[in-house]
């Protein structure tokens, strides 16, 4: 009897020892998400479920053990489970992928594989973060005004183009106050910051020229 006490206190602690490595560990990955992320999508409550997924992993883990038909039995009892979350940034499902993983590792006692997994996993995503890898912008916003259909403010406002921009293209017009002027929308890329400061100054002084706004664009934001 007493053999059997001390044998459950030694797996307890294990498992005691395992859910704490997967809480820190996972913490840390939700930290370097929270300081890593790009976006409007952002969560607590995701942020929050990659701390609990872990935990949940490591758990199961646990409890399946080495046992083969367990494991078979939790598989088809996740089988029946149905998530409908919607997931729109990619990075979001590695973060939760790789809190799984560090439960799985937690529970299966390999503390040095999942330090190292998840130490070199936080290193590479702010690595990423912080530089502009794999950003392709060839505009910097688009370009909305409303112009009367007059030769002389089109010839003005492409001649201010073509000192401040590096590249603009026409996207659409369109007929506005029953057809006296039209709303233009261009696609811009300044030639510097300050230009672009310089450019709206200019265009705000053509005559004719209303409705000027400038939404920039973020590669890094999703809307």
């Amino acid at each position: 009897m007493i053999g059997i006490l001390a044998s459950d206190l030694a797996t307890l602690k294990e498992a005691a020892a395992a859910l704490l490595s997967a809480f820190v560990l996972c913490h840390i990955l939700a930290l370097v998400y929270v300081w890593s992320h790009h976006g409007l999508s952002y969560s607590n409550t995701f942020v929050q479920s990659l701390v609990m997924g872990g935990i949940v992993t490591t758990t199961m883990m646990l409890a399946i053990g080495s046992n083969i038909v367990w494991g078979i039995g939790v598989v088809g009892a996740l089988a029946l489970v149905r998530f409908r979350t919607n997931v729109r940034d990619p990075r979001d499902i590695i973060f939760v992928f790789a809190s799984l993983v560090a439960g799985v590792a937690a529970g299966t006692r390999a503390y040095g594989l999942a330090l190292l997994g998840t130490g070199a996993f936080c290193l590479v995503a702010m690595y990423l973060a912080r530089i502009p890898f794999g950003v392709k912008r060839s505009f910097d916003g688009l370009l909305r005004f409303t112009a009367p259909w007059d030769g002389e403010a089109d010839r003005t406002v492409s001649e201010s183009m073509r000192r401040h921009c590096r590249n603009f293209v026409l996207a659409t017009v369109r007929e506005v106050a029953q057809g006296e002027g039209s709303e233009r929308v261009y696609h811009v890329r300044f030639r510097r910051d300050a230009s672009r400061e310089q450019f709206m100054q200019e265009l705000s002084r053509v005559g004719g020229i209303s409705g000027i706004a400038l939404m920039l664009e973020d590669t890094r934001l999703e809307i």
